[in-house]
């Protein structure tokens, strides 16, 4: 029953997703007006764009993976020039602010807007996705438009806010989506209450949403928590966390529309990554390989993960040093996509797998940063190790497979072993989000500088990877009078990171 009731509300996404409008950060006329559209069709809509932005080809995924040496080009394609020499123009990868702001941000702001108690959980779903999205924003570009954006036109040219001032926003928005949640059920009124029917993430489950809010709230605080003068603010609103008493994800968070093998309507992810409906490799699936120094990482140490990661050719793992000219020398062909590794079937695993939007991984490690670093209280090590375990799990292995591999003497794998535990987490953070939310890796290299000694592009323009994206050329055009400055995309660093 429930496949056939999204099979019915897929047919009502994908006519909402082709009707969108462009018009650029606000919802002045927006085709998915509330007072037409009904929120349980609203929700969907937000929720697929969502897994759109995160695992499209050229999406969020994409950037993390290429910036933080995971992925690399077989032979026979000119596909991530761009991404190799590090050409932070206006218009790279510019889609990520533009589909942010158009579609993902704009739906979820006017299903925020619906008028009336009775849509209280819908509200609070809003708030929570759309601090989610915010915070990638930040974390991305720096100060962004925030309190004057998405008015429903009231204000095309909103100004841009400080990213300090909104993080510290993104957390009184998500403790007030708790308070709505919460609250809902003692209102006067006869609650809409989603379902599996319209939530694709959580089947309407408002206590998995409360935990969803607190495990975003944990990454932006965890995200501030190597700032001089927060830790005092970070551990309140930790506390405020453990207080409320719901917890964190313990499993991925994630989206599916009921994705079915036809054009246009399979996982985003295996569409621009996996095979066409009619079987065939996308060019992209092509394309795309592993660098050689993930792969040789993996193997040196003996990381169980790396056939689920990677596929293994007949041949054996190849890969492809990024930025590589001469795929001729000293082998003709040798680099063909037949003969390298390309996305392992733990990453691509069928048309209808669902869209990963935030890790159970992830959750775990940014628990063992808090508590290693004196902010609340738990057993790092066990959180540690509980994000491996989760990473095994989810890539298709076992949960003994992960404990034979943490529980080894090695540094940088098992806790004991490891001298610097910050390191160690954020390495294998590293691992767990690659091919799947490899943005956030960015992020934490950024921050962190780890994992350590990892390589640039031969082509790179810089002795480093970026620290972020530039404005992209549609703000220039249209709001160039709130524009700041192009940043310095090598230098100016997010203020978490300085």
């Amino acid at each position: 029953m429930k496949n056939i009731i999204l099979t019915l509300k897929i047919f009502a996404v994908v006519l909402l997703l082709t009707s969108c409008s462009d018009s650029f950060l606000d919802v002045n006329e927006d085709p998915n007006n509330p007072t037409t559209v009904t929120p349980d069709l609203m929700l969907p809509v937000a929720q697929g764009y969502s897994a759109f932005i995160q695992e499209r080809d050229r999406g969020q995924n994409t950037i993390g993976n290429l910036f933080m040496y995971n992925w690399s080009q077989s032979d026979g394609f000119s596909w991530y020039e761009d991404e190799f020499t590090y050409n932070v123009t206006p218009s790279f990868y510019q889609q990520i602010f533009n589909y942010t702001y158009t579609n993902v941000l704009k739906q979820y702001t006017a299903l925020e807007n619906l008028e009336g108690g009775e849509y209280s959980y819908y509200q609070a779903i809003a708030k929570i996705m759309k601090a989610y999205h915010f915070q990638i924003l930040v974390d991305t570009y720096g100060d962004i438009p925030y309190s004057e954006a998405l008015q429903r036109g009231g204000n095309p040219t909103p100004k841009y806010d400080k990213a300090e001032d909104i993080y510290a926003d993104l957390i009184v928005q998500l403790s007030a989506a708790i308070d709505l949640i919460k609250a809902a059920p003692s209102l006067d009124v006869t609650l809409l209450q989603p379902d599996a029917g319209d939530d694709m993430m959580f089947d309407g489950n408002m206590t998995t949403w409360i935990k969803f809010a607190n495990t975003v709230k944990l990454r932006v605080l965890v995200r501030q928590s190597d700032l001089a003068g927060q830790t005092d603010y970070i551990k309140t609103e930790l506390s405020k966390i453990t207080a409320e008493g719901s917890g964190y994800m313990t499993a991925n968070a994630t989206v599916n529309l009921g994705y079915v093998n036809e054009a246009d309507r399979q996982n985003p992810k295996w569409a621009g990554y996996g095979k066409q409906p009619a079987g065939n490799n996308t060019l992209t699936n092509d394309a795309t390989c592993a660098s050689d120094y993930i792969l040789s990482y993996l193997q040196n140490s003996g990381d169980g993960r790396l056939d689920r990661i990677y596929e293994k050719p007949a041949s054996g793992h190849l890969g492809v040093k990024q930025g590589e000219l001469n795929y001729d020398v000293p082998v003709v062909d040798q680099w063909v996509p037949a003969k390298v590794s390309n996305l392992g079937p733990g990453i691509l695993k069928s048309f209808d797998q669902d869209a990963v939007l935030l890790t159970a991984s992830e959750a775990y490690f940014n628990q063992a940063e808090a508590v290693f670093k004196g902010l609340m209280p738990g057993d790092a090590k066990v959180l540690y190790q509980k994000g491996i375990e989760s990473s095994f799990v989810y890539l298709g292995l076992t949960a003994t497979n992960a404990s034979d591999y943490y529980s080894r003497n090695a540094n940088l794998i098992g806790w004991d072993a490891s001298a610097n535990k910050i390191q160690a987490i954020i390495t294998q953070k590293w691992i767990a989000l690659n091919g799947i939310d490899a943005i956030q890796s960015w992020f934490d290299y950024t921050r962190t500088g780890y994992p350590s000694n990892l390589p640039i592009s031969a082509t790179a323009s810089s002795s480093d990877r970026p620290v972020r994206l530039a404005y992209p050329s549609s703000e220039i055009t249209s709001n160039s009078g709130n524009l700041p400055a192009q940043p310095n995309a090598f230098t100016q660093k997010i203020f978490w990171a300085n």
